[in-house]
């Protein structure tokens, strides 16, 4: 069993909460986006699309701490949090000026990707209202103690946005820790965001403070190897094989780093082309590792999303049952079914989620 010790659900509002941005995510579907003539809107961020999946597919109350410009794109990226289900209350409006020269909100052009043609994701996210959150913004004596939350989860898409965005997820994270909140935290590198304010060395200054606060540390080989500094041999960023020894090595020196880490996860995805991976996930809890059920030769749909989809799995099963190998069961499940669909957000059912726990298949159900 892991030793969280969570909050019972009686004594708070909320199960959890995501502190993050936002984006509305425009598809071109199978084709390409430079010449794409229509696209399809979704909703997407990195910290949001766990909230939404716990709140979905697992029925937790769920809300997130982010803010939008007060205009039509922004009021569309509400409606999606509203028919998610994730509850709107904590986000911030801030006033648009008619251009975007002071506040926007964030756009993501996604292209899904097909055989040897991978995924490509082009932000849009300059200046946008959720970049210029800062410290002091939410009231988390309010939010934390009055109102109560059991887990808070947050990522380092977030903290690369900007300083203030930096500053206000450290800031959240200590708040949370005082008021006995458990924090889970998903490194989720992006290079793109990175390269201009320092790159690796700023990455890992901001992820490394930041991680002394975290409960549960989530993140794939590059995630820790780029954030954390963790180089092991035999894990690579363009791994074709997955070396679970390598990725064992360097969980085990992340631990000892940070003794702050009570369940550390990374998923295993060796990539043979961009709609066949093989897909699984090892936790590691109480000095012990739990590996979830390889699935080889996944077919994939849409493989954006599919690391938060493991992100929410893996808490509902630590929080619902307290088993890291339940957990990461869940997570792993979770995961490969949400990249069977379109979109950055989980389609899929708490009963689908555990039949294929289960062993079971892609039989028609009538």
């Amino acid at each position: 069993m892991s030793n969280l010790e969570v909050k019972p659900a009686s004594a708070c509002k909320y199960d959890m909460i995501a502190l993050g941005e936002i984006m509305l995510r425009l598809d071109p579907g199978e084709g390409r986006v430079r010449t794409a003539r229509e696209f399809r809107a979704w909703e997407g961020g990195g910290e949001y699309n766990v909230a939404r999946g716990l709140r979905r597919c697992f029925g937790l109350r769920t809300a997130v701490c982010t803010a939008f410009a007060d205009n039509e794109i922004g009021r569309l990226i509400e409606d999606f949090v509203l028919q998610g289900g994730v509850d709107p209350s904590l986000i911030q409006w801030k006033k648009y000026d008619g251009v975007g020269r002071a506040v926007r909100n964030g756009l993501n052009f996604t292209e899904r990707g097909f055989g040897i043609r991978g995924a490509v994701g082009v932000p849009d996210r300059g200046n946008t209202a959720a970049s210029q959150l800062k410290p002091g913004d939410f009231d988390w004596n309010e939010i934390f103690g009055k109102q109560g939350v059991r887990w808070l989860h947050t990522g380092g898409i977030y903290a690369a946005l900007s300083e203030s965005s930096a500053a206000l997820v450290e800031e959240a994270v200590q708040a949370a820790k005082q008021h006995g909140t458990i924090v889970s935290y998903d490194l989720n590198y992006r290079p793109s965001l990175w390269k201009s304010i320092g790159g690796h060395k700023k990455a890992q200054e901001v992820n490394r403070r930041i991680a002394r606060y975290v409960d549960v540390m989530i993140g794939n080989e590059e995630d820790f190897t780029a954030c954390l500094g963790f180089e092991v041999e035999g894990v690579d960023e363009n791994i074709s094989k997955i070396d679970v020894s390598a990725f064992k090595k360097m969980i085990e020196r992340a631990v000892k780093d940070f003794p702050n880490f009570k369940v550390t996860a990374t998923t295993l995805r060796a990539v043979a082309s961009a709609t066949r991976n093989d897909w699984g996930a090892i936790c590691w809890a109480d000095g012990k590792f739990f590996e979830a059920t390889n699935r080889q030769d996944l077919e994939i749909m849409d493989r954006v999303g599919g690391g938060d989809s493991f992100a929410s799995g893996l808490i509902y099963g630590l929080m619902s049952t307290g088993d890291p190998q339940a957990a990461v069961e869940y997570g792993a499940a979770h995961g490969a079914l949400a990249m069977t669909t379109p979109g950055d957000t989980s389609m899929a059912t708490l009963a689908e989620v555990e039949k294929l726990m289960g062993g079971g298949g892609a039989r028609v159900q009538r």
